[in-house]
């Protein structure tokens, strides 16, 4: 039933003028012209459950402003199927589209709680639209981000289905929300007081407070520390919990996405999060809290990954992957989300095997640093990516030394490389792999190597650079590979003319685009009427990212990680950062999905689409995406012009 809020009252001006200064894009705005919006606001209350807006229906005449509750705006097809498009809470607008549009409402928006809002009269939203600048940028600028989601939306939902009818929550839902009831003892409590508290609540774990100070939280125990450091090492229960708890407490805003937050956990391991909310700790998440939010979560498969005893237990693991990837795309993971959990598991999985070889093997004569390099040192693997890895091991003291270490990781990157096989990733067609005798060796071999690559650049030693010198540490001494990129980086400020050739070589792959801004595409073959979206569309960007991040100094691997360094910076401008980002996402979301529905049909993932498969939607967008190419170009070219 459709109800009409009906308590529409004048809302004293400080009130609004207090309420417009707290939210984007009103705190933009003069004294004088907040307090002409307050004597005309009006506020209006609306029951849980009030539809306010229909789809294709209301013609807006306010733009509501959510003072205090929450809303949700969806669609509904012929069939009453419903289709969540988001959830708006407290300082969010409804309306604005339509109104500055001149239609009726696009979605249907309705009450999720008891909702109080502030009801600004249509034409004086107008005149703010006309009149201040600022303000219609934050609108405009809002509505062309939704345009994106709308084409990413549309990537999912019309290409990749759901298999089961589970709801997934890791990118609606804030950590917050999961946060229960604070558990808490101060630092001088007993252990056995404090086991007895859990037992009590029934949690797995307590934060630990400051004892002159119940605000200060000093550190936290869990049910493991519980067993380790209490039962297991005979501690006398009368010990206070300061001697066993963890600190400092790594926290999260309350704001964060559970999936951010899991990202968090598997990258540091550990299983219990302080939630943080204006400088204060509200509560604890856990692993556990997560998982339930989902069937599948990767969290199951992190788990078990972690727990394997047998390196042949791992290779069934690894095919999990694309599983998890693709529930992350019907969810609406975002090209970074993904690429960020594919490297995560694949980084475990490797690092579980190589612990396990090395139980095999025994302790290697020196220490060694596994390197990842190309896509996998970015993180921004596929479906589709081969194996792209080397060693790096400490300088031998002495001959036998370095007879042994030659033996030794001969035969260990032998058994590495085949059991990465079996995991399913491919091997390097170009032999860039430990396996290669050129590609295992000490550090000073490692040095030389680079010193000779940028000392006197040519074809194949710039095609080394854009593979090599993306590396990073991916198992064992991390020093190691930190040594040699400090080592890089010193090496790269004294020759120009290596970034020249750089430069000059990454604009060589231009954009597939004609001159009338038609996709240029393959004219036959096997990939006939297809583009190489990796090598045409996404390697320009990795290209520009990389000649700038070597230039600044920058020790980012990743291409946004990157572009977002070179912004902060101010080595590159911030509409040009938010071009390039929002282009490389756009892309790779494409990639994924086409690999994804090749998986699923039995064939072999490459990265050649067609543009007719395609939605007007997607062609548009993918043409404004290459269009930034040249754009990148442009600014390679003022750098490193041609003399």
């Amino acid at each position: 039933m459709v109800i009409q809020g009906s308590d529409v009252h004048a809302v004293a001006p400080d009130v609004a003028i207090s309420f417009f200064k707290g939210i984007m894009p009103f705190n933009t705005l003069d004294e004088n012209t907040l307090r002409t919006l307050a004597r005309h606001c009006r506020i209006d209350f609306f029951p849980k459950g009030t539809r306010i807006l229909t789809a294709d229906t209301t013609d807006p005449t306010h733009l509501y402003l959510i003072q205090r509750g929450g809303v949700k705006a969806f669609l509904e097809d012929d069939n009453g199927e419903v289709t969540l498009k988001d959830f708006r809470g407290n300082g969010a607008a409804i309306g604005a589209l339509a109104i500055i549009r001149g239609t009726t409402a696009n979605l249907n928006i309705e009450t999720v709680e008891d909702s109080f809002c502030f009801l600004l009269p249509r034409a004086i939203f107008l005149e703010l639209i006309e009149k201040q600048p600022a303000f219609a940028h934050y609108y405009l600028k809002s509505f062309s981000e939704k345009i994106v989601t709308t084409a990413y939306n549309e990537l999912r939902h019309h290409k990749v289905g759901r298999r089961s009818n589970d709801d997934l929550y890791l990118f609606s839902i804030r950590v917050g929300d999961l946060v229960k009831t604070l558990r808490k003892v101060a630092s001088i409590v007993t252990i056995q007081e404090a086991a007895g508290i859990m037992s009590e609540h029934r949690v797995g774990c307590l934060l630990v407070h400051d004892p002159a100070d119940a605000e200060k939280i000093v550190g936290i125990i869990t049910d493991r520390d519980l067993r380790s450091k209490v039962v297991a090492a005979g501690l006398d229960y009368r010990t206070p919990v300061a001697a066993i708890m963890n600190s400092p407490v790594l926290t999260v805003l309350s704001q964060s996405l559970c999936f951010d937050v899991l990202l968090k956990m598997m990258t540091t391991g550990i299983h219990h999060l302080a939630v943080e909310r204006a400088g204060r700790i509200i509560g604890v998440v856990t692993s556990h809290d997560i998982m339930l939010l989902q069937g599948h979560s990767p969290y199951y498969l992190f788990k078990e990954i972690r727990g394997q005893q047998q390196i042949s237990g791992l290779y069934p693991l690894a095919q999990k992957i694309p599983e998890v990837v693709r529930g992350l795309i019907g969810e609406g993971a975002k090209a970074g989300n993904i690429t960020q959990m594919i490297a995560i598991l694949n980084d475990h999985i490797l690092g579980r095997m190589l612990t396990l070889l090395e139980k095999e093997m025994g302790t290697p004569p020196v220490p060694y640093c596994w390197l990842l390099l190309g896509s996998e040192g970015r993180r921004e693997q596929t479906f589709k990516t081969d194996q792209d890895n080397a060693i790096i091991y400490a300088d031998p003291v002495n001959d036998e030394q370095k007879q042994a270490a030659d033996d030794y990781f001969k035969k260990f990157a032998t058994k590495a490389i085949d059991h990465l096989v079996n995991c399913g990733y491919p091997l390097c067609p170009g032999e860039i792999m430990a396996i290669n005798p050129r590609w295992c060796q000490p550090l000073t071999e490692w040095k030389k190597y680079f010193g000779r690559w940028v000392g006197a650049p040519d074809p194949q030693e710039i095609r080394y650079a854009t593979i090599f010198f993306d590396f990073r540490a991916g198992f064992g001494e991390t020093e190691l590979a930190e040594t040699l990129r400090r080592s890089l980086n010193q090496q790269i400020t004294k020759s120009e003319i290596f970034l020249f050739h750089l430069a000059r070589q990454s604009m060589e792959t231009r954009a597939p685009l004609s001159f009338f801004k038609n996709f240029i595409v393959e004219r036959d073959g096997e990939h006939k009427n297809r583009l190489d979206i990796k090598r045409q569309g996404l390697t320009p960007f990795v290209n520009f990212a990389r000649v700038l991040a070597l230039k600044f100094g920058i020790k980012e691997t990743n291409t946004l990680a990157r572009l977002k360094a070179l912004m902060d910076g101010e080595h590159i401008q911030g509409e040009l950062w938010t071009a390039a980002c929002e282009a490389y996402e756009l892309q790779m979301q494409q990639r994924l999905v086409h690999q994804l529905r090749q998986i699923e049909a039995g064939i072999l993932p490459d990265n050649y689409i067609d543009p007719a498969d395609l939605s007007d939607l997607e062609r548009r967008m993918l043409k404004d995406a290459f269009a930034v190419i040249e754009r990148l170009y442009s600014v390679l070219d003022r750098m490193y012009p041609v003399q």
